[in-house]
């Protein structure tokens, strides 16, 4: 019988369907029982409205059928069937699709049925596994079947067949194992079953196959006899199509343990469907704790991708921000191609508009639980609250304007946690400023000279004890107009403006002074002067520019760091004996001035939580000077 050449396309078109469109081997699975499925709508479309086909939904089913010996794949259904003619034009013409043109001539009854892929470009990837591809087919209400036949892009063959009953079988010639490939996973049951549950577990028609077995034999300990039986693969009702009222708790609890592998129940479960520019359903869930991987370089975020209950990928990662990348889940859309690999899906259009709403839905659930389940969402920021906070950081504080309201910090109230919204509501009148303090705990906060004088002047100072912390507050720069300051800062200034006056022009009485303690630390400081934001302590650090010391710490820990350093100023307090003693040796003694200088340096590094730049000067200045 003379080859028929495909009418569209050439060898080259096919390879590129082949290795291109689809990046796993697996994926021609997921595509042939979508057809199939497919191929059963149709049939149940009819049996609505043409009295003729007596068939009830229970009716209809997909079955797969390996053979090892004959190392043959079979998925057969009991659908609408082909002629010779539509054997040819659908599976002729490569991305034509008899599914498309279905659902255009019954557009008006898309409620009653669902057709899942395009006929054509997803059949082609039977080609990925198999060195020949039969199509046996009979119409429902016919007597005649036909059979395609095909081993690859040289062309196909329609002949005159043999069928007992309706529908169509689609014969896999399961290619020979390679060095780099071992086909024979695609004739064992187990992995069959796996593939099928994987991606068509809520093809909404049971998919059956024969699996052996083994079982106690009756009468006989310790014997057992191998039997087959009929096996149905997959559980066919997605959970997140049913109504919310109609699921429990513990039935959202155990879908999320079963499929995600985790042991605690979730801490919130977020189930919605939406209709208008993007129709899709979510189910998504918020973990109780974070993963294992979390906070490495292997976790894998993203949601699962379903198209009308198929899977399209397991971890679709533009769905969801970075910042959000703890929501674990899935989403179904109706408007998704089944047909395109992960690759173009990253440019869908409608992907986009479902990733928009996606966010928003996420974002106003977790408000949603700050402002009703407080004990609750503060776990859920124990376990996640640094995505969030480099949400704010990240892309130039693109984002932080929509994640402002879901920060907490701890703070000197209580210690408690707090949302900058609460901070800002008992800020003392007149505060000009939120004022935090930096450090990788909280008690080495609370005895930051600073801290004190704060606490002395009645204000609340914000716990930044995350190394994202300082950076995600001088991101946001302000909170309803109040600037963010550190208390170790120049700008944390707590004088009067008499009290301003006062200091400005003490220091510039001794300019010369701190000129020459300036000269014996070097590059370490910036400038010398006096202060009065200290009370009990003799001397402090500030930082001077945008570069806070705990900022300086973190970056040159990170790899690829050139040693940024962080402008400081050595503030002396004012009030202290020490002020009078500096004063003293400047008119006396500059030399010991100078080793007062360095021994003050060292001090006040100590004192804000920072390592001795040389710990061996340091201790020989103590000993000299006692």
């Amino acid at each position: 019988m003379k080859k028929k050449q495909f009418k569209a396309e050439s060898k080259k078109l096919l390879d590129l369907m082949i290795n291109s469109i689809y990046t796993h081997k697996e994926i021609f699975l997921r595509e042939l029982i979508s057809n199939a499925s497919d191929a059963v709508d149709k049939l149940y479309f009819r049996s609505l409205t043409d009295d003729s086909v007596k068939l009830h939904k229970d009716d209809f089913c997909i079955r797969i059928t390996p053979d090892k010996e004959a190392r043959t794949l079979t998925i057969s259904d009991n659908g609408v069937g082909m002629t010779a003619e539509e054997l040819e034009n659908n599976l002729g013409v490569i991305a034509k699709s008899g599914s498309q043109a279905f659902k255009r001539e019954n557009a008006d009854r898309q409620e009653d049925v669902e057709i899942i892929g395009q006929f054509g470009v997803g059949f082609y990837s039977a080609f990925m596994v198999s060195k020949k591809v039969q199509v046996l087919s009979k119409p429902f209400g016919s007597d005649e079947a036909n059979l395609w036949e095909s081993d690859g892009a040289d062309g196909f063959t329609v002949s005159p067949a043999e069928k007992e009953s309706f529908g169509t079988d689609i014969i896999l010639y399961i290619a020979d194992n390679t060095e780099e490939v071992s086909y024979d996973e695609f004739l064992d049951t187990y992995r069959l079953s796996a593939l099928v549950k994987k991606y068509s577990n809520y093809i909404r028609y049971p998919i059956h196959m024969n699996v052996e077995t083994s079982r106690p034999v009756e009468g006989k300990e310790g014997e057992y006899e191998t039997v087959v039986e009929d096996r149905t693969l997959n559980s066919m009702i997605p959970l997140w199509k049913k109504n919310k009222s109609e699921i429990t708790e513990e039935e959202y609890s155990a879908f999320y343990k079963e499929v995600y592998y985790d042991y605690e129940d979730p801490l919130r479960v977020i189930h919605s469907k939406t209709e208008g520019q993007a129709t899709y359903n979510a189910l998504l869930f918020i973990p109780s704790h974070a993963p294992f991987d979390y906070y490495t370089k292997e976790y894998e975020k993203g949601l699962q991708l379903y198209s009308k209950g198929v899977l399209i990928t397991e971890k679709c990662a533009d769905i969801v921000p970075d910042y959000f990348n703890f929501v674990r889940g899935l989403v179904d859309s109706e408007d998704l191609s089944l047909n395109i690999s992960r690759e173009v899906l990253q440019h869908d259009h409608q992907l986009k508009l479902i990733a928009k709403t996606i966010e928003k839905k996420i974002k106003s659930e977790l408000v949603k639980m700050l402002r009703t389940d407080r004990e609750k969402y503060e776990k859920f920021f124990e376990a996640f609250g640094t995505s969030i906070k480099f949400g704010v950081y990240s892309n130039y504080g693109i984002h932080k304007d929509e994640l402002v309201d879901l920060l907490l910090f701890k703070s000197s109230h209580e210690e408690k946690y707090v949302t900058l919204a609460e901070y800002k509501e008992r800020m003392k009148e007149g505060q000009p400023a939120i004022y935090y303090g930096s450090s990788d705990n909280i008690e080495k906060i609370k005895m930051m000279p600073q801290a004190e004088t704060a606490a002395d002047k009645g204000y609340e100072i914000l716990y930044l004890t995350d190394y994202v912390d300082e950076f995600a507050i001088r991101t946001l720069m302000q909170f309803e107009e109040k600037p963010f300051v550190n208390i170790c800062s120049a700008d944390a200034d707590f004088d009067s403006e008499e009290e301003k006056e006062k200091l400005k022009a003490d220091n510039a009485s001794f300019e010369e002074m701190f000129k020459l303690m300036k000269e014996a630390l070097g590059e370490s400081v910036q400038t010398v002067r006096f202060t009065h934001k200290l009370k009990k302590h003799p001397v402090c650090l500030s930082s001077e520019g945008v570069l806070s010391a705990e900022m300086e710490k973190v970056l040159n820990s990170m790899p690829g760091s050139n040693g940024v350093k962080a402008q400081l100023a050595l503030e002396i307090n004012e009030e202290h004996p020490i002020a009078e003693k500096l004063k003293s040796l400047y008119e006396n003694d500059k030399d010991t001035l100078v080793k007062y200088a360095k021994l003050l340096y060292g001090e006040a590094r100590l004192i804000g939580g920072m390592e001795l730049e040389d710990p061996v000067t340091f201790a020989e200045l103590v000993c000299e000077l006692m």
